[in-house]
């Protein structure tokens, strides 16, 4: 197996006002309708999500039963290790310029296939031809420092869960292994033309708005040290829904959209 950290825990959305309420009641509502299981989906009093997560001014929220959390960067090391013990070769650093049947065109020369997948994600605007495929749309992520066991006691979470707001510029948060906490938000605005992050630097007005959130969610966390802050990029398809695909004329598939 790969060593992601990987946890089977539950996902938690919850709501602080009457309108996020509004939303979480419909979104539960309509993913018990298409679920396997709607029996592991359930709606949530304020008393009940607290129990779980003790959240400031929290007034309801609904759960998803048996989901999991993985550490992506492990997850993708682990994948590559794996790939390449089958024989796999992986070239790192060399840019795609374009796509056509059989072939893929870089800066470092010109790669032949019978079958191209192209799983560019964000980066995708970048390829020629797939400028409004889908959009580029940047996120961040802050992580604290460990939080001490008299912290973690005020504040809960003991089942780890996945956890989100219904928020319209909505956050997601983990408690990770280390016992730190992870919160994300789409804090850092679409660029100009689809441009994308380069090298992952954060700005602080960004840093500042997710440490906002956070404390403003679990202000038992307002004195946790901000160790580190990233920001990259998401490939949103104009649907928000994911999809895999191929054209059988040129035998270019995709996959992605993964939001």
């Amino acid at each position: 197996g790969i060593d992601a950290d990987i946890r089977r825990v539950d996902n938690l959305t919850v709501a602080t006002n009457p309108a996020q309420l509004e939303r979480v009641r419909e979104e539960c509502e309509t993913t018990r309708s298409w679920d396997a299981d709607p029996e592991r989906i359930e709606l949530l009093d304020a008393e009940a999500t607290r129990a779980r997560i003790n959240i400031r001014n929290v007034i309801g929220g609904f759960v998803i039963r048996g989901q999991a959390r993985v550490q992506p960067a492990k997850l993708v090391r682990g994948l590559a290790a794996a790939v390449e013990r089958l024989g796999v070769s992986i070239y790192e650093k060399t840019t795609v310029t374009a796509i056509a049947k059989g072939i893929v065109a870089t800066d470092r020369g010109t790669v032949r296939a019978k079958t191209i997948i192209r799983a560019t994600e964000g980066f995708t605007a970048g390829i020629p031809g797939e400028e409004r495929t889908w959009l580029a749309l940047n996120s961040a992520q802050i992580v604290t420092e460990p939080l001490s066991e008299e912290l973690w006691r005020k504040i809960g979470w003991e089942g780890h869960e996945l956890l989100g707001n219904a928020a319209h510029a909505y956050c997601y948060a983990q408690r990770t292994r280390e016992g730190r906490i992870t919160m994300g938000g789409r804090g850092v605005p679409y660029r100009y033309g689809s441009r994308t992050d380069v090298d992952g630097q954060t700005q602080q007005a960004t840093i500042d708005q997710l440490h906002t959130i956070l404390t403003t969610l679990l202000p038992q966390s307002a004195g946790c040290r901000i160790d580190h802050a990233w920001c990259g990029v998401l490939g949103v398809p104009r649907d928000w829904c994911t999809t895999v695909g191929l054209d059988p004329a040129t035998r270019i598939g995709w996959a992605g959209g993964y939001v």
